[in-house]
């Protein structure tokens, strides 16, 4: 591991119960000079070859999602998280290098036994701030991840089967995203399509058009058959997480 220590950090205020990961569409050197030019951080970067960069001490809080909300909590992100920044010129819509992720899977299991965190808070920055970004983005492989003990994800593709309930915005507040809005419902729509069912999400070959548009102005896929029925069994799968505490 390689370390190259940033300034933009402060003392923790509570205790880490969050991971939280990002993606840039820069490499590494032109992504610490951006975090430098916006007084920015983030725990780790992970370059394609597996690489991997410490920026901040986990000790300390990294600014690397800001003001975000997640099962029912608005608060900052960055004093309960750790944060993983990944390189991916796509911002995430094309696949992740696999050495990439395999680095990935042994930090973060590191990470998560060290701090005791939940798979239920486990997130991507999308997840936790849905109107002002993509990133993981759509290609990040959030099933294998789980597979591999990090996060949720259906066990078997039959468990995507559809239910009775269609009350999306109560679906996605179960999960823990934010419905506080119509604005935000629709915005977590779209982070919860990313993640669990990246079929119903295009490619965007503009990057600064995906920035600058996270939430596209068409929202069809909200009564697609293959996201309701997504959205009740990952909102199944959180419950019987929490519940079995």
């Amino acid at each position: 591991m390689k370390e190259q220590l940033l300034p933009y950090a402060s003392p923790r205020q509570t205790a880490i119960d969050m991971l939280v990961f990002h993606c840039s569409a820069y490499d590494v050197a032109t992504q610490i000079h951006w975090m430098h030019e916006y007084k920015v951080s983030a725990h780790y970067i992970i370059d394609e070859k597996g690489e991997i960069w410490r920026l901040v001490p986990e000790t300390q809080a990294a600014y690397h999602a800001g003001i975000g909300y997640w099962r029912g909590e608005e608060a900052s992100i960055n004093q309960r998280s750790v944060g993983i920044e990944l390189v991916n010129y796509s911002l995430g819509q094309q696949p992740y290098a696999i050495e990439q992720i395999e680095a990935l899977i042994k930090l973060s299991k590191e990470i998560i036994k060290r701090y005791r965190i939940p798979a239920v808070n486990i997130v991507g920055h999308s997840d936790v701030a849905p109107q002002r970004k993509a990133d993981p983005g759509r290609a990040f492989p959030w099933q294998y991840l789980a597979e591999k003990g990090i996060g949720l994800w259906p066990k078997t593709q039959a468990e995507m089967r559809p239910k009775n309930e269609i009350d999306i915005s109560k679906l996605l507040a179960e999960i823990g995203y934010d419905t506080r809005s119509p604005e935000a419902v629709i915005a977590s729509a779209w982070a919860f399509c990313r993640r669990f069912c990246p079929e119903l999400v295009g490619m965007d070959k503009d990057i600064m058009h995906l920035v600058d548009n996270v939430v596209p102005q068409t929202n069809d896929f909200m009564s697609d058959s293959r996201f309701l029925s997504c959205l009740n069994t990952v909102a199944e799968i959180y419950n019987k997480t929490t519940s079995n505490k």
